[in-house]
């Protein structure tokens, strides 16, 4: 048997303050995801930051950078962008919702959202499959069904695999029901993202419906956050899956010592040779997926 890594390199989330080892810069993010892919991570999954906040951006140069380092490096690793940025909401208040909390809401149309994707052309890119309250507060992901169509569109015009970030069963009903009509087509690569307050939690029972409603002919990979991160290196491989660790959704290698992507990578592939898994490299996963190489 065996299996494929993804690590997520650093994520939008307000991480910065609580590692040293949270990746900021193009280069701190571009090194990170080579380490990450040194160590056995076969897809890298990459966000970028704001130079002077730290928070979450969408900027484009920003995101050639990251990639254009990772392309030029000796390192061979397959690029998997965000796709999810331009989609955040936050309400002003449990009394006056409107108007919107400037500072926490960024909402784009659906080609502002693709601009770095078409002018990066990663391998593979990410699209949130739902709507949902993320996290504590009056933050909401924002993601209507028209936005998701458009977007199946587009990819499909870049030639880039959408990997489908899923949150909760009714985020994997709304894709086969785009594949249904011909939105979506194979080869189909979903992430089943476990423990996202307040998505799907992490259970066992909860996961098996999770991979219960994704169909046999799809790829999914499956991670859950904090703690039980490396805990799902073993469930994810267990159920069928692929792996996904990574700074984006776990600080910690162990309890009080933080960790770095290579070092959460490391343990993965320590994990899955124990198990008598064997970790594919990016030209399998690429010849799996059938993705195109661009750049």
């Amino acid at each position: 048997m065996s299996t494929f890594i993804t690590c997520a390199v650093t994520g939008g989330g307000d991480t910065v303050g609580k590692s040293v080892h949270i990746p900021v810069t193009p280069e701190e993010i571009a090194n990170a995801a080579i380490e990450a892919a040194e160590a056995g991570a076969a897809i890298v999954h990459c966000h970028v930051r704001d130079l002077a906040t730290g928070k979450q951006s969408r900027d484009v140069d920003l995101y050639k950078e990251v990639t254009e380092r990772i392309r030029s490096s000796d390192t061979d690793v397959i690029v998997n962008l965000t796709g999810g940025t331009g989609a955040d909401i936050t309400l002003g208040g449990v009394e006056n919702p409107l108007p919107l909390d400037e500072a926490g809401t960024d909402m784009a149309g659906a080609t502002e959202r693709m601009a770095h994707i078409r002018e990066c052309l990663p391998e593979i890119a990410t699209i949130d499959m739902g709507t949902m309250n993320f996290g504590e507060g009056d933050y909401i992901m924002t993601n209507s069904t028209s936005q998701l169509d458009e977007l199946a569109r587009q990819f499909a015009e870049l030639d880039v695999v959408p990997e489908l970030e899923c949150f909760d069963t009714g985020h994997l009903w709304y894709a086969r029901q785009m594949e249904a009509r011909g939105l979506l087509e194979p080869p189909i690569l979903a992430q089943l993202c476990m423990g996202v307050p307040w998505g799907a939690p992490d259970d066992m029972n909860t996961l098996m419906a999770m991979v219960n409603n994704t169909p046999d002919h799809w790829t999914f990979s499956t991670f859950s956050i904090g703690r039980r991160q490396l805990e799902y290196v073993a469930a994810a491989v267990l159920v069928g899956g692929n792996v996904r660790v990574g700074l984006e959704d776990n600080l910690y290698l162990e309890k009080g010592v933080l960790a770095t992507n290579g070092m959460l990578v490391d343990r993965a592939v320590q994990i899955l040779d124990n198990l008598n898994i064997d970790v594919m490299g990016p030209a399998e996963v690429r010849d799996m997926l059938g993705l195109t190489k661009h750049g």
